[in-house]
């Protein structure tokens, strides 16, 4: 049973079950909720020394979907819990948090997800701007590690 489940994973990607399987995972909180949850994070950055991570996308994405699966496997998921607070931004149907996504110059119309890093103190050090990550399902879990690496603590 492990064993399959492990394949299901590591086909996700190739075959689009992403779709299938994303329908009932929620990952990204209320809209309203993004300000509260950057505002913790800022504080908690601030306490542990990591980055911020927004991730702006929504539960209707599959390649958001992806990503998040891709954030909690085996190689990514010590990476990130290490280095980063991750903060999900949920953008609704790219008519949510617009106005944060500028703040963080996070250009919606490119795709998402779309990532931002910023430092403890909450200074911007990168955002995406070129849809880097919006065909998630179509690139692999070492181009999040490559991308975590690099911006690490």
């Amino acid at each position: 049973m492990k064993l399959l489940r492990i394949l299901t994973l590591l086909l996700l990607p190739v075959f689009g079950l992403g779709n299938a399987l994303a329908a009932g995972r929620a990952i990204y909180p209320e809209p309203a909720q993004a300000r509260a949850d950057l505002a913790a994070a800022l504080k908690t950055a601030a306490a542990q020394h990591k980055r911020i991570l927004l991730d702006f996308g929504g539960d209707w994405c599959p390649d958001c979907q992806a990503l998040d699966i891709y954030f909690h496997d085996a190689t990514n998921r010590p990476l990130l819990e290490a280095n980063f607070i991750l903060v999900h931004v949920n953008i609704g149907h790219m008519d949510a948090n617009v106005d944060l996504a500028a703040e963080y110059q996070v250009p919606l119309r490119r795709g998402v997800p779309a990532l931002a890093v910023l430092d403890e103190h909450g200074q911007l050090l990168y955002s995406q701007k070129n849809g880097e990550f919006e065909d998630m399902r179509n690139l692999t879990s070492q181009d999040l590690t490559k991308f975590l690496l690099q911006w690490k603590r």
